[in-house]
């Protein structure tokens, strides 16, 4: 197999609170080829975004290795970083909150080839400008319109657009079709698909939808409380879902179908416990309907069971099953 373009080794993002430390992100060993895209999953508070925010800087790790084509950008210098910026790049949740409303359309994306320290003429602006507008499918009469004037849908184009801007390799996407309505995420959806094919773009897409990381990931990670208990191919993941939290996840999943109705919810019971100062053993325990005294006798590692699928939970031995 190549060399995955981007790689986290034992990633950690601690936090320190009054009553000890909160394991936002803990011991993450992830990895994404070239030109593919993995899903991030889980509920609201795993850690999805601190994870995409820690690899690209946005917040510093605690301890770990991020790698860029092989390179620790976690040594890398201020100024180091701030070239690496253009292979690295974010749409965030809110397309709202996240540009400037003060901005016209051409500012907010012209504004990352700017602080770049990239000098373009103006005309040369303007053809780049409008470029990216038409290749994120945004009409250029609304060059010089602001972000209240437009819907949800231009508004995440308009993230895109500025996420492309300068022609990064790599792009987090933290939950880009959220707060969007469900015909309009399938267009955003669409589009980040094609616009991966035609640049051959490297995606981190996080989101708590199972159905949209089916759509678009190859490979998915699902996260509880800080750590991935589950990762494999995307095809792997939804026919022989291994954890049980993974299990409950995916039978969460709407069935458009009559027959459907019969079928029993696998329903997760109990408190999710506290990410500060987590007990040794599995995180899930307390709400686990297989849980065993193992479980929380010591830490346990993700477990290679079929090739490439990983699982961190005791049903599993070294042995497939």
């Amino acid at each position: 197999m190549n060399q995955p373009l981007l790689q986290t080794v034992g990633l950690k993002k601690y936090y320190k609170v009054k009553a000890g430390e909160l394991h936002a992100v803990d011991n993450i060993n992830l990895s994404i080829q070239e030109s593919q895209t993995l899903g991030v999953v889980g509920e609201s508070g795993c850690g999805k975004t601190t994870l995409g925010r820690t690899i690209l800087r946005l917040v510093p790790a605690t301890s770990g290795q991020i790698l860029f084509r092989g390179e620790n950008i976690l040594e890398y210098s201020g100024k180091q970083m701030h070239e690496m910026r253009r292979n690295m790049q974010i749409v965030f949740q809110d397309p709202y909150s996240s540009i400037n409303p003060r901005m016209t359309v051409y500012n907010i994306i012209a504004e990352p080839i700017r602080s770049s320290g990239t000098r373009l003429e103006k005309q040369n602006m303007d053809k780049r400008v409008r470029k990216l507008m038409d290749t994120v499918g945004l009409a250029s009469r609304l060059i010089k319109a602001y972000p209240h004037e437009l819907d949800g849908g231009r508004r995440q184009r308009i993230g895109v657009a500025r996420a492309l801007a300068l022609n990064p390799k790599f792009i987090v996407c933290d939950e880009p079709v959220s707060s969007l309505d469900v015909s309009i995420q399938a267009q955003i959806l669409n589009l980040l698909m094609d616009l991966q094919d035609e640049y051959g773009l490297t995606y981190m897409f996080i989101t708590h939808d199972l159905s949209v990381v089916k759509h678009i990931s190859d490979n998915i990670a699902v996260m509880y409380l800080g750590e991935c208990v589950e990762h494999g191919p995307k095809d792997q993941i939804f026919a022989n879902p291994l954890h049980p939290y993974s299990q409950a996840l995916l039978s969460a999943i709407p069935v458009p179908s009559l027959a459907a109705r019969s079928r029993k919810p696998y329903l997760i019971k109990g408190e999710v416990s506290s990410p500060i100062n987590p007990k040794p053993g599995c995180r899930f325990a307390p709400r686990c309907p297989h849980v065993k005294p193992i479980c929380t006798q010591g830490e346990l590692e993700l477990k290679e069971v079929t090739p490439n699928h990983f699982v961190r939970c005791t049903l599993y031995g070294s042995e497939k099953p």
